[in-house]
């Protein structure tokens, strides 16, 4: 059986980690999102993959090529324009003449998720799981394990059975999809509600992971859970005096200076340079080329791709994006914040800061919790900063 990644879209309330990537490439536990569906499907022996990709396709082809790294074979159809996942399914119509399996590539899956939709044999299913914020969803009503009703984003609560973007489709469903865009109906969710009444949707309940990002604070939430998935490995070199406890994982090359404490799940990439005297607390990933100054304390952080943090600074539940540049004393703490998103407030309780790729920040700088800061931009020296600011900021 083939399986269809629907990997073509932006993340635009992802803003600033998607200026120059797509949502699915989004590191999660030093690991791009769409990895962790790539592996969830090889490990169910479903190794035919076609990725649809379109907003900077190349960041995903470059890095997952023919798929042979991850014991797969990918081949490509690209949504020139992104209108939508009914006109992204339909790029792959000539390539799929079997039943298949479609997945969103911007989840965070499990194999058990996959395995739960393969083991029922209707021809058309529909993966389903519970969520505590069914408005942000399609929400799927369900009599006697057939799909009666799908809701998108309903204004009040309607239930919280949400659809999960994984399903199991026959060939035909394509005349469908193609029906529905004619009518105007830009989302596969939108053709499959049309179809109700002609069509038997199975409901299948996933007993596997299944976790979505929607706003920059919700990378936290994933990185909680994939940081567990780290395990024990130190390929570094790790100086005495340290102390780590639980599952740490450190990358080749990188180097652990003495005093430095670190408590597990934590991962490190490859040619960090961590300490001495530095503290990182659980469910903490950083990436590869990381430089981290003595007396800077971690707390449950997503630190990207070739940051540098000064000494004596303090992050809390932070997003740092790739090629940060962070002076000493800087101060990012966590709290309850309320946070613009485009057009948007939300009230966030434990909120951090997120901040955009290379972003300079002087020393002594204070980021209000919830704060996000645009890509590119600079920070003077002792600036206090709330609020969202654009890509480009300059704050004196």
């Amino acid at each position: 059986m083939k399986a269809v990644i629907l990997a073509a879209g932006e993340g635009t309330r992802l803003r600033p980690f998607t200026v120059s990537r797509p949502k699915v490439m989004i590191p999660i536990g030093n690991r791009p999102i769409l990895e962790y569906v790539v592996r969830a499907l090889a490990a169910n022996g479903i190794t035919e993959i076609v990725l649809v990709v379109g907003y900077m396709k190349e960041r995903i082809m470059s890095f997952f090529g023919n798929g042979s790294r991850f014991g797969v074979r990918i081949s490509y159809a690209i949504q020139e324009k992104q209108l939508g996942t009914a006109h992204a399914a339909m790029a792959v119509r000539d390539q799929v003449r079997e039943d298949f399996i479609m997945v969103a590539g911007d989840n965070i899956i499990d194999a058990q998720a996959i395995a739960d939709l393969l083991k029922h044999k209707g021809k058309l299913s529909m993966l389903v799981t519970d969520s505590e914020m069914p408005s942000k969803y399609g929400v799927v009503q369900i009599e006697a394990g057939r799909v009666v009703d799908i809701i998108e984003k309903p204004d009040k609560k309607l239930g919280n059975i949400i659809a999960t973007g994984i399903y199991r489709f026959p060939p035909e469903f394509f005349d469908y999809l193609e029906r529905g865009i004619m009518a105007g109906k830009s989302g596969i969710t939108h053709v499959l509600h049309s179809c109700i009444p002609k069509l038997d949707i199975e409901a299948v309940r996933s007993t596997g992971r299944w976790m979505d990002a929607v706003y920059p604070w919700d990378l936290i939430r994933l990185n909680e859970y994939a940081s567990s998935l780290a395990g024990q490995e130190t390929s570094g070199t790790i100086e005495s005096g340290v102390t780590m406890r639980g599952p740490v994982f450190v990358g080749a090359g990188t180097k652990i200076r003495a005093g430095t404490y670190i408590e597990g799940p934590v991962s490190i990439g490859e040619g960090c340079e961590i300490g001495p005297y530095v503290t990182i607390f659980p469910t903490t990933s950083i990436g590869n080329g990381v430089h981290i100054a003595p007396f800077t304390a971690i707390y449950n952080s997503m630190i990207m791709n070739n940051v540098s943090i000064g000494s004596h600074s303090h992050i809390s539940r932070a997003v740092i994006d790739d090629g940060c540049r962070i002076g000493t004393g800087f101060s990012a703490p966590s709290g309850l914040a309320q946070v613009r998103v485009e057009d948007d407030f939300f009230r966030v309780e434990k909120a951090g800061s997120m901040v955009g790729e290379f972003t300079q920040i002087g020393p002594k700088v204070v980021l209000s919790a919830g704060t996000i800061v645009g890509a590119n931009s600079r920070l003077g020296d002792g600036a206090k900063v709330s609020g969202t600011l654009e890509d480009r900021s300059i704050v004196v």
